[in-house]
């Protein structure tokens, strides 16, 4: 009996809608490099195609479509690869980064239905978008500080242009936020209703629209008020967060008298000390960066973070403790955040490639 390979990138065209379902729902969508490699076909196939006015894309879960969009990247894979030296994880690195610099800029207008899990690489595969939906089940992330590695696919470009300091606290603790949180920090444009998704996700397929802005305004005509329940807490987040270094933000949240504060420090003294700086100092570059340097940037830290720490990736062990052996002990390298030196942090930024001769010189 020979078995079938169902395909973890389903793509179809529609009435004037090409249509992209993530279907690997027992990983939560995590991107593997076939499915990478897959999402730049098709994008790019549809940008030329003159049948195709907009692009929308969907997660699934067990249960059929929509429910869990994406949770990040394969870390399995990216463990086994850093572990061995790999060299498919370079690629993969590569060509996720391109993938998320054409999404930001592609010719038409691409949708993304941001249902459930939408963390790490699901937000490079979405905050690209022309359209951002979440919905109440949203639960959106950046939790790469927990497994050693910094926030990339755009990560620093899009998490500094949040309001305030948000971006600094979201990048540095990797704490969760739904719906209404995501649109008040401009990491989503509306919130609609779960269970609408289907009824429009068909409407999109059976409707007319005179072109692709028509389509979106549609999707946007969907919309229903989302409570934001951080905003009491972007004061605290604007005060702490913008202090000059990681040792000076949790000094101050040790000292302050709130439960935010204290549960805030705590998840930080979880975290990798070092990448904790790292992630401080990529957040502020970032800000006055465009897409592609951002993008570039992020390139060159990844590259330090697997291969340019001999015998002692952050990023190795964050994963190690966090998903293969589960832990949850990450033997962070150095151990507190007290001992971590500028001259640790610096290399990171130290690109490994001449400026004609970087994987991602192409990006404009």
């Amino acid at each position: 009996m020979t078995e079938t390979v169902v395909s973890e990138v389903l793509s179809e065209v529609r009435g004037q809608v090409g249509f992209i379902t993530l279907n690997r729902p027992r990983a939560l969508n995590a991107l593997s490099l076939g499915m990478v490699r897959d999402l730049m076909g098709i994008l790019l196939a549809w940008q030329n195609d003159a049948r195709v006015l907009a692009v929308a894309i969907r997660g699934s879960n067990k249960e059929g479509p929509f429910g869990a969009f994406c949770a990040g990247g394969d870390i399995r894979f990216l463990h086994q690869a850093g572990s061995q030296g790999n060299p498919l994880i370079e690629d993969f690195f590569t060509e996720e980064y391109a993938l998320n610099h054409l999404i930001h800029n592609y010719a038409k207008p691409y949708i993304a239905f941001m249902d459930g899990i939408v963390m790490g690489g699901g937000m490079g595969i979405s905050q690209g978008a022309a359209l951002r939906v979440v919905t109440e089940r949203t639960k959106m992330a950046m939790p790469e500080t927990a497994i050693g590695l910094f926030p990339d696919v755009g990560g620093g470009y899009f998490l500094s242009r949040c309001p305030g300091r948000v971006g600094e606290w979201l990048a540095l603790t990797g704490d969760t936020i739904g719906a209404g949180d995501a649109i008040a920090y401009q990491l989503a444009d509306g919130c609609m209703p779960s269970d609408r998704q289907a009824a429009v996700w068909d409407a999109l397929a059976t409707q007319s629209f005179a072109d692709g802005a028509a389509i979106k305004a549609y999707v946007a005509s969907q919309f229903v008020a989302a409570q934001a329940s951080g905003s009491s807490a972007q004061a605290d987040i604007d005060q702490y967060f913008a202090l000059p270094t990681v040792g000076e933000i949790v000094r101050g949240l040790e000292a302050a008298d709130s439960d935010w504060a204290r549960a805030t420090a705590a998840t930080l003294r979880k975290r990798s000390p070092l990448m904790l700086h790292v992630v401080l100092e990529q957040i502020r570059r970032a800000r006055t960066m465009g897409l592609a340097d951002d993008l570039r940037m992020e390139r060159d830290m990844v590259r330090h973070c697997f291969f340019l720490r001999p015998g002692q990736s952050e990023t190795v062990e964050g994963i190690r403790a966090l998903a293969v052996d589960k832990d949850h002990a990450p033997r962070w390298n150095p151990g507190r955040i007290e001992d971590v030196t500028p001259d640790m942090v610096t290399p990171f930024f130290a690109s490994p490639w001449p400026v004609h001769a970087h994987p991602l010189a192409h990006l404009a």
